[in-house]
């Protein structure tokens, strides 16, 4: 392995290798935008217009641009983390674990490693959760145009999962997440096309209303207390609905050099936000503005819509089309992550390093591992089972948003910033962040808060 090793830093930056000796990279500034655009539009987009009815069409708006101008700072200060001492000629990191690794030490390595972790192995589950309502909105689609809308149409979730996880462990075979660009191009292209199909729903009901529903306050409760757990409910759903920083760095890695990365980092997370917010405001806004108090949990799947019937279920199907592609988005960084500690752990274990050719008919030849199968159909079956165990939407998005939100999109990205600056404390910049990092904090904290108050709340009914 050492002479291997060592024969690839001999050939670094000639033919087909970069300046480390790895493979010459590709991806472009359009290829990193499909990716973040993969990373970001999916489950949460649908909950929007009900976070927004949550919290009103004041803190509706302001939170859904607040957590924008969130996710481009912190994906600003990440991206200039991506190469250590040097943003341009700096050796590279290329994980977000790498990064932290190198700035913060291995104490804090330990904490974002879990975290991070933790926050992709939740979006996998939540993505299992949404293909699986979104199928079954196919079928009460369906249901209720040939039987009514007062049809009792009823069916189960758990079947629709496991077909979801059977594709996945087949998805899971795709090597890492350089290979993956086109399953990331067809995955945007679908999440344009169901946030274009619920944006334009959604302006068809304001117009036959006749008027703008929902009120400055957002949907009224009971109590005080129950109205405060709907709104950092709201807060957790958006939160999650934006941050892409756990994988930020691995997409960066994709990134042919020159230019440099972080230039072409920063222009597609720009790019990438102002489109993802254009239609997280439409969706939102024009979601609630059609529903008002009545605002469903899930905008395509919670049946504000009844008709026309085969563009829902258009919709529904980009919905899952797009959640195959961003499932494995978020869990190529996991599988990455252990082959490269199998394989530093178990160097002569032929289990864990050898690979062997496949050539099925008609299709090129691709390589095959036993650990990959075996720890990625282990994974998959995981994540199914857990969603299978807790199929709450909206809850458990916002769980996830607000476990991720704060330590991952915004503590460490800063701290990192700060060492790879050399940020003096008590600058100013040092106080703005920190500031920052502060708000952060407590919008992170009041959605956890109210996301597992909704769990409980679900589970014990």
């Amino acid at each position: 392995m050492a002479v291997q090793n060592s024969l690839q830093i001999t050939r670094s930056g000639t033919g087909g290798y970069d300046d480390d000796g790895r493979a010459k990279r590709t991806g472009t500034l359009w290829s990193a935008v499909a990716h973040i655009i993969t990373a970001i539009i999916g489950a949460g987009v649908l909950s929007l217009a009900w976070s927004t009815s949550q919290l009103g069409w004041i803190a509706g708006p302001v939170c859904l641009l607040f957590c924008a101008i969130v996710t481009y700072v912190s994906s600003f200060l990440l991206s200039d983390c991506y190469r250590t001492l040097d943003p341009v000629t700096g050796k590279r990191n290329y994980s977000y674990m790498d990064a932290v690794r190198v700035y913060l030490g291995n104490k804090r390595t330990w904490l974002a490693g879990s975290l991070q972790y933790l926050s992709l192995y939740g979006v996998s589950t939540a993505y299992v959760i949404t293909t699986a309502t979104c199928l079954r909105a196919i079928l009460k689609s369906n249901c209720y145009h040939k039987e009514g809308h007062q049809a009792p149409c009823k069916y189960g979730d758990a079947v629709y999962m496991m077909l979801f996880g059977l594709v996945q462990v087949i998805m899971s075979f795709i090597p890492d997440l350089h290979n993956m660009a086109w399953v990331s191009i067809v995955a945007a292209i679908m999440s344009f096309t169901y946030s274009s199909i619920g944006l334009g729903l959604g302006i068809t009901t304001v117009i036959e209303n006749g008027r703008i529903m929902g009120s400055l306050t957002g949907v009224p409760a009971s109590n005080i207390a129950d109205k405060l757990w709907l709104v950092f409910q709201g807060i957790g759903d958006i939160a999650f609905a934006y941050p892409y920083t756990v994988i930020l760095l691995e997409i960066q890695d994709t990134l042919e050099s020159p230019p440099p990365e972080n230039k072409t980092m920063k222009k597609a997370s720009m790019i990438a936000i102002l489109i993802t917010t254009f239609f997280y405001l439409c969706c939102g806004c024009f979601g609630y503005a059609a529903f008002g108090n009545q605002t469903p949990g899930n905008l395509l799947t919670g049946f504000g819509f009844y008709e026309p019937y085969w563009l829902i279920d258009f919709a529904n199907a980009c919905i899952v089309l797009h959640l195959v592609g961003g499932y494995q988005i978020y869990s190529q960084p996991i599988y990455g992550a252990v082959d490269r500690w199998c394989s530093k752990r178990y160097p002569n274990s032929g289990f864990v390093n050898n690979f062997y050719q496949l050539k099925l008919p008609r299709l090129p030849a691709f390589q095959l591992n036993m650990f990959r199968i075996c720890f990625r159909t282990a994974y998959v079956v995981s994540t199914t089972g857990l969603a299978i165990l807790f199929p709450y939407f909206n809850q458990v998005i916002g769980v996830l948003g607000a476990l991720g939100f704060w330590p991952l999109a915004i503590y460490f990205p800063v701290e990192m910033y700060f060492v790879q600056r050399k940020v003096e404390a008590w600058s100013r910049k040092w106080i703005v962040l920190r500031t920052f990092s502060f708000i952060c904090f407590l919008v992170s904290l009041l959605g956890l808060i109210g996301s597992l108050e909704g769990i409980i709340s679900e589970k014990l009914s």
